[in-house]
């Protein structure tokens, strides 16, 4: 299993959204690297939920039930997307600052490539957010 963080502005879709939606595909993802991202992603692959510009917090996981495929927002077949369901809610959201102090978190991708929307998480990583937040992994 491999572990995944997408970034979505709240007021554009909000985990309260994705929730009540109880699936979506993750799509308008135009940077290559992203992308590739989403490529890489397979069926059952945990995915951590931040909001970003507002809120500045990681507030839940999701998880991969539908493989890439072309962007149906876009006439380029380049672009790809992916289907998520949500599983569950973090216990406590894990705000950017808590991760940025952590040890082990301070090296996620999300903050070294922090213009990326969709970046990989390491397994060691994923469960320290876990463990953080009170959360059966």
């Amino acid at each position: 299993m491999n572990y995944w963080l997408v970034k979505s502005e709240p007021f554009k879709y909000s985990w309260e959204q994705f929730q009540k939606d109880r699936k979506t595909f993750w799509d308008g993802v135009r940077n290559y690297e992203a992308r590739n991202n989403l490529r890489d992603m397979k069926l059952g692959d945990k995915v951590l939920f931040y909001h970003s510009n507002e809120g500045l917090e990681i507030v839940g996981v999701a998880s991969v039930v539908g493989e890439s495929y072309p962007d149906p927002t876009s006439d380029d077949k380049q672009w790809l997307v992916v289907d998520l369901k949500p599983l569950k809610n973090l216990k406590r959201s894990l705000p950017l600052a808590e991760i940025k102090a952590d040890e082990v978190l301070s090296q996620m991708q999300m903050i070294k490539r922090n213009r990326l929307s969709v970046t990989r998480v390491s397994a060691d990583e994923y469960h320290r957010v876990m463990a953080i937040t009170g959360t059966r992994p």
